[in-house]
């Protein structure tokens, strides 16, 4: 991939919390002459070696082939998560943007495209043992974030029948978190008003233990690590799961904050989400919760053995750093990432 002035990649969703671990890494990498982030709103924020663009892919006017054009790879992020009371919003930006998006890889000739799945994609499993990548993605279907990944798979076979000779790397990474995300993470999924108490544990009685509730998670800066490999390793093709050990559940979460696991029913869980969603107190919807309950564990000896990738932070020190992140209102420079204390 490498020329004499090195590659040049062109970043979707550049500025947000995976967006910002990739270019930064990309940047930083000698092998890559250039890169080119593409988002809604440019960012005072400036890496080495990187220019910026402003394109909207819910836009049916949005120019893509021109930025595409003489790219050795395509890594694309870009995602919105809200808002969930309007699906049909999100469908535009999510599905049919990245359908744009593939269609302008292949006019411009772009010979990668690294695309971020996820976990979210596949279909419910097993919470006892890991699966590979050949488990079904089909998503679940009530939840809008899963359902929209789930179709984009199916997106990605139809396009890479139609043009065998672009590589096409699907990551699976489980949930990402790094402390500069905390203050967007808090806005998407707990809403802006949150006062915070999942950021103080004191003020928490206890942890809600609900059966399913037994998750991976990813450190983005490890993820990112395994993007830059995917754009810069020609056997980087097919799917990749990607996730840090161990695996996350109440009786984890609560020996690390110092509060006592409860167990709580499913159906009161969802109940008392699904009543502060529908009063849009909470942008995170019951089906999204519905959806993690049922996520399968992955293995991840695929991108260990093709990629040469293995996370350097354990899924505990990931949440720790996240949670400090909460408490002090962590950022970054640009718009999704801005910080904002609460409580």
């Amino acid at each position: 991939m490498s020329s004499a002035t090195g590659s040049r990649i062109v970043v979707t969703g550049a500025t947000g919390n995976v967006g910002t671990s990739v270019v930064r890494l990309l940047s930083e990498d000698p092998e890559v002459g250039s890169v080119l982030g593409l988002a809604r709103r440019i960012p005072r924020w400036s890496p080495p070696k990187t220019e910026w663009a402003a394109v909207d892919l819910a836009s049916e006017q949005a120019e893509l082939v021109g930025h595409f054009s003489g790219a050795d790879a395509v890594v694309h992020l870009a995602w919105a998560f809200q808002p969930t009371h309007d699906p049909a919003r999100t469908w535009r930006t999510n599905v049919l943007g990245s359908i744009r998006v593939f269609e302008a890889v292949a006019t411009a000739g772009v010979p990668a495209l690294v695309h971020a799945s996820s976990v979210g994609a596949y279909s419910p499993g097993p919470k006892n043992h890991a699966v590979d990548e050949s488990w079904p993605t089909h998503g679940w279907p009530d939840a809008a974030y899963c359902r929209e990944k789930a179709y984009l798979e199916r997106a990605l076979d139809t396009f890479e029948r139609d043009h065998p000779g672009i590589r096409v790397a699907r990551m699976r990474p489980a949930f990402l978190f790094k402390r500069e995300s905390a203050s967007e993470q808090r806005r998407i999924f707990g809403g802006r008003f949150l006062p915070g108490p999942l950021a103080r544990p004191e003020l928490l009685p206890f942890l809600p233990d609900v059966p399913g509730l037994r998750v991976q998670a990813l450190h983005t800066d490890d993820a990112a690590g395994a993007y830059r490999l995917a754009v810069r390793s020609d056997d980087a093709r097919g799917a990749f799961n990607l996730a840090a050990e161990p695996p996350v559940d109440a009786e984890t979460l609560g020996g690390m904050i110092g509060v006592r696991p409860v167990r709580l029913p499913r159906t009161a869980a969802r109940t008392a989400i699904a009543a502060a969603w529908g009063l849009h107190l909470l942008p995170a919807s019951p089906h999204l919760f519905d959806a993690v309950l049922r996520l399968p564990l992955m293995d991840c000896t695929r991108a260990r053995a093709v990629l040469g990738w293995r996370p350097e932070r354990t899924a505990i020190e990931v949440l720790e750093e996240f949670l400090q992140g909460l408490q002090q209102g962590a950022g970054a420079e640009t718009e999704p990432l801005r910080g904002r204390k609460v409580g």
